[in-house]
Formats: structure tokens, C-alpha cells, sequence
């Protein structure tokens, strides 16, 4: 293989498109499609729309590894097996009526079949003349983990909705193989339970953070035996859940109302008071029974496979208090959870597949940073701030002043590098305040964010200083690195930095590395050295969209908001020229 192998991994049978492309066995781009269109999750999931490709996400990586066109790229890995999924789902039989012409019904699959398909088709219309490979869903998910995390040989959890039928599976990863141990199968699937509450909740069915947020503020154990008539947990981690009551696959939630004596919600909680807090009772009881899961799971994992670290992806994985309970319990050396953990990680997983399972090539040092998309240099920054004939300065060193402007009690729009995969904001693509400031939480949220009252705010620390601000396990999971675990404040911190100490005492953390972050680091080490405090609010970059993407998407969400100041590489921009000018860098200590 004298020229360089270019292989491109792609993701778009149900939600969250992506691609990833893959150079010689690096990681060289992986985005999301949904940045570019400014659709959430790039789009909903349906029978129809599975051959909607997520067209700049394939401009982009191919742009990233020096092509024009398809037509160099190697092989193209596709993280679905569309004739599996037919043959399990039409044979499946529901004892309800799905949906008519949807999922579940042989028509609905039919017609998802046929648009799996297309996508090949669709790639050699465009110059590709490769290997094109469907790819099993899960293999995907576990390979995005595994391939990437750098360990060489571990436990694999891949727990999400579904895949081609299977909800949940176990894997051993060792060298470049993935072995399958054993799946658990539709219905039997805690993604799909917790769509059908969160729905249930008046959330939409993509709110299940919104509802784990919620869950800690309610009572432990009043709605748990109402939960176990729908979902049973044996003590090795299995569990069974009655879809005859669930009834996943239509929009019926009668035998849920009898269950738990309530009527379905028709809107979203907006802030827990005595009015809702029967629905944060019953969010905490499914909360609650997926932290039992995990822990079984890993537990049941590692006496099966003898591994010291664990892997996880699936779209469940993403619930960042389930990981903190599991980092806690230390049943694994450490642990990785892929930041992107949801459907967008397996373009990632889809094309270490063909890499090394495939083309059986040997495993090399990933950078397995979450940075993995579009960034801008100054200079194009500066023409996007002229276009829209804004007033900004640029200040060397920037992170000083931008620490003052925090610790004045500002709203900070954060800006830099690529753009982030995944559902958090690590820091390149953030807006950021001070937390010790209990004020900004109604600000942010009311102003800023325009969500709900009840929703935390998460804390980036200098990982160097973490200890000393959180109770973590030793050594600190690797999930801390990702804002995919949440840890217990320390009770003499705690009151330091209220606005990212959830009301349960935890806090979704995110440890900065100097040498993967090292702006973000600097301006955290500023904080520090103004306030003694190395930590900052830390939320997305957005307001009722996905995380901004462009300089032209982050001065958009900058206009229409009440953000304080837009920072983006090197320039400070603001909404009126008088503040611009006024404005004289300080130094001081508060």
C-alpha cells in the first residue's frame, strides 16, 4: 500500500449524520452533518430518509484528506446491515398495531430497506469507485470505542436504542479484533425506553438529558414499583421490558397513564415546584434503574472477560450520571466513553472497521481528541466580522482579557480551533462564565440559552487542580476528559462554585489538559490566578440549535442573544462601538 489509503465512514440510517475520514490508519476529521445544515441531529428518524446523505460533512473530510471527489477515496464503511435489520424487524411480531407504514410494519421496512441501499448507489454517482461495505450498527459503535481509545485490549458496552435489532452488546476488543460476546434484543432496549418517557414527560424523544437533569430533583423509590411492571433487572445487568405496556413502536400511552396515575405531559417541564414534581419523581425512578443497569453490566463484563478497562458507546452511554456512579464502583482500571457516543460515533467505528478488521492492518496511536472539525484562521474570522460590520479589536493574548471580562460578571461566547464532535462543548465552541456567580444560571438560561430553569451547568477544571475541586476516583476516569461523567463537588468547594453544582451536590465535569486544549487552558489558568479559582461555566455554544459550527453561525447566535462578548481567535467583538473602545485589559486578583 504505497499510496494512502482513504477511507471514509459513514452514518445516516437514522439520526445524528456524520462522516469520519480516516488516512493511513489516522483520525484526520469526523463532524456531524447536522453543523452544517443547522438541523438538529441533521435530521429526524423515519422509514423515508435514510438516504439523505449528509453531503457537507463528506465535502468537508474529503477536503480535510486532499481530495476533490469520491473518486480517491479507498473504501466507504456504512454503520448499518440494511437486509439484517428486514429480516429481523418484519419478522418480529408486536401483539399491538405499530404505527401504519412506519417502523415495525413490513411496509415502513420496506421502505427504510430500499433507502439504505440508495446510499451506495449514491456514492457511485459521485465518482466513488471503491469497496463499499455495509457495516453491523453496533460493530460500529464498539470499533468507534475500542479502535480509538487507545487500549490494547478491553471489555466493550454498546448499549443504545437499536441497532439492526439488537439494544445492547458485549464485546472483548483485543489487538485489532472485536469479538461479539452476546446482544440483547428489541424490545428488550433502555435507549428505547427512555425516548418513550422522555416523550412520555412532554419532552421530545432527543430530551433525554433534559430529563436526567430533572431526575435530581426527584424522590428516590416513589415511582420504582410502577417502573418495574415495565422493566425487569436480573443481577447479572439483563433485563426485560414489557413492550406490550411500552408499546414502542406506536404513539399510544395509555397502558403509561394507568401505570403511573397520570396523564402524558403535553408540554416540558419548565422548573420543578409542587405542581411537577410527580414528574421528576418519575425521572428519577428510570434514572435510577439505569445506573443499577450499567453497574451490573460493567460488573457482569469484567468477571466475564477479565479485561482492567471498558469501553462504551450508544447513544445511552451519553448518561453522564450512570458513568459517574460506574466510575465511583471502579470495576475497570479506567474507562472510555467515545465523546461522539451517540449515532454520529460510528462513522468513526465504520471506518477503523474496514481499517483494521478488514484490511487487517495493525493498531497505531489514535489522537483520540473530540476536536475533529471545521476550524478558521484569523483572517477569515476578520472578513465574517467586517460582513456583518461589527465592532472588534484584537488583543494578543487574549485570554487574559477575556478573564477579566468573566470576572466583571460577564457572558463570554468562546470560539476557537475545530469545532468538537459530539453533544458537548469541550472548550473550542463554548459560552463561559464565571461560576461563582449563582446569578448567571437564570441569565444563561433565561436570556442566553432560552431552556429550562431546572437544567445544570457544567464545570471545566484544570485537570491538574480537579482533586482538589471534585471527589474523583484514582485515577480520574477518562470520561471526566469528555463532560461525560458527573462527581460529587467537595463540600469545602462546593459553595466556591455554585452556579455548576447541580442541586444533588454533582457536577458534569470536564478536565483540561494543557496539551490538548491549550487556549482553553490558559484562560482557565487566568481565572485562577484572578480568583483562585480554575474553573469556568462551561455550556454549547447555541440557543435552540446545534452548537455553531462557522464564525457566520457564532456572530448569528452572538446578534440575536444577550451575550456579553463574542471572543473568536484573536478578536474581541462586541455589539456597540463605545463598549469596544472603553474597554482597557486589568489584571487583579478578586
Amino acid at each position: 500500500m504505497q499510496n494512502k489509503v482513504v477511507i471514509l465512514g459513514i452514518n445516516c440510517a437514522y439520526h445524528e449524520s456524520s462522516v469520519c475520514v480516516v488516512v493511513d490508519g489516522q483520525l484526520v476529521a469526523a463532524v456531524e452533518e447536522e453543523r452544517f445544515n443547522r438541523v438538529k441531529h441533521a435530521k429526524s428518524s423515519g422509514v423515508d430518509k435514510a438516504d439523505i446523505l449528509p453531503l457537507q460533512s463528506i465535502e468537508f473530510c474529503l477536503q480535510r484528506a486532499g481530495l476533490d471527489n469520491l473518486a480517491g477515496v479507498h473504501s466507504i464503511g456504512y454503520s448499518f446491515k440494511p437486509k439484517e435489520r428486514l429480516d429481523k424487524n418484519c419478522h418480529y411480531q408486536h401483539g399491538y398495531l405499530p404505527t401504519p407504514d412506519d417502523f415495525g410494519t413490513l411496509a415502513g421496512e420496506e421502505l427504510f430497506y430500499q433507502g439504505n441501499l440508495k446510499v451506495e448507489k449514491q456514492c457511485r454517482d459521485m465518482g466513488f469507485t471503491g469497496e463499499f461495505y455495509y457495516l453491523d450498527h453496533h460493530d460500529c459503535h464498539a470499533a468507534s470505542a475500542f479502535f480509538v481509545s487507545n487500549y490494547e485490549k478491553a471489555a466493550v458496552l454498546v448499549i443504545d436504542g437499536i441497532g439492526e435489532f439488537e439494544s445492547t452488546t458485549f464485546y472483548q476488543g483485543e489487538g485489532i479484533n472485536l469479538r461479539k460476546l452476546k446482544s440483547f434484543d428489541y424490545p428488550n432496549s433502555l435507549g428505547f425506553l427512555w425516548e418513550k418517557m422522555t416523550a412520555f414527560l412532554g419532552f421530545s424523544e432527543y430530551d433525554a438529558a433534559k430529563v436526567m437533569g430533572l431526575s435530581s430533583y426527584g424522590q428516590p423509590g416513589v415511582f420504582k414499583p410502577h417502573l418495574e411492571k415495565l422493566l425487569q433487572v436480573a443481577a447479572d445487568g439483563s433485563f426485560t421490558i414489557d413492550d406490550a405496556l411500552t408499546q414502542f413502536r406506536n404513539r399510544n400511552y395509555e397502558h403509561l397513564e394507568t401505570i403511573f396515575g397520570i396523564a402524558k405531559r403535553d408540554k416540558p417541564v419548565d422548573k420543578v415546584d409542587a405542581q411537577t414534581q410527580i414528574y421528576a419523581d418519575i425521572a428519577v425512578a428510570l434514572q435510577v434503574a439505569t445506573e443499577e443497569i450499567f453497574c451490573k453490566l460493567a460488573a457482569s463484563l469484567r468477571q466475564e472477560t477479565g479485561c482492567e478497562y471498558l469501553c462504551i458507546a450508544g447513544g445511552v452511554a451519553l448518561n453522564c450520571v450512570a458513568n459517574g456512579y460506574l466510575s465511583y464502583e471502579q470495576f475497570f482500571n479506567n474507562f472510555y466513553v467515545q465523546p461522539a457516543a451517540n449515532d454520529a460515533g460510528t462513522a468513526i467505528g465504520a471506518a477503523y472497521l474496514i481499517w483494521h478488521e478488514i484490511l487487517k492492518q495493525p493498531r497505531i496511536a489514535v489522537d483520540k481528541t473530540p476536536y475533529s472539525g471545521p476550524e478558521f484562521s484569523d483572517d477569515v474570522i476578520e472578513q465574517a466580522l467586517q460582513a456583518f460590520s461589527l465592532h472588534y479589536q484584537r488583543i494578543d493574548q487574549i485570554e487574559s482579557s477575556v478573564a477579566d471580562l468573566l470576572v466583571a460578571g460577564k457572558i463570554i461566547a468562546w470560539f476557537q480551533g475545530k469545532m468538537e464532535i459530539g453533544p458537548r462543548a469541550l472548550g473550542n465552541r463554548s459560552l463561559l462564565a464565571d461560576p461563582r456567580k449563582m446569578e448567571v444560571i437564570e441569565l444563561m438560561n433565561r436570556k442566553v440559552k432560552h431552556r429550562e430553569l431546572f437544567r445544570p451547568f457544567c464545570p471545566s477544571v484544570l485537570k491538574e487542580k480537579a482533586n482538589e475541586w471534585f471527589e474523583l476516583p484514582d485515577p480520574i476516569p477518562e470520561v471526566a476528559d469528555y463532560m461525560l461523567g458527573a462527581f460529587r463537588a467537595k463540600k469545602d468547594k462546593a459553595h466556591l462554585i455554585p452556579a455548576v453544582v447541580h442541586f444533588d451536590g454533582t457536577s458534569r465535569i470536564q478536565t483540561v489538559r494543557q496539551d490538548t486544549n491549550p487556549r482553553f487552558h490558559r484562560l482557565l489558568s487566568e481565572m485562577e490566578l484572578r480568583t483562585g479559582v480554575p474553573v469556568l461555566l462551561n455550556t454549547s455554544f447555541n440557543d435552540q440549535e446545534p452548537i455553531v459550527c462557522t464564525p457566520q453561525d457564532a456572530i448569528r447566535t452572538f446578534m440575536k442573544t444577550k451575550i456579553d462578548y463574542l471572543v473568536m481567535g484573536n478578536y474581541l467583538v462586541t455589539k456597540s462601538q463605545s463598549v469596544t473602545q472603553s474597554y482597557k485589559p486589568k489584571l487583579r486578583r478578586q
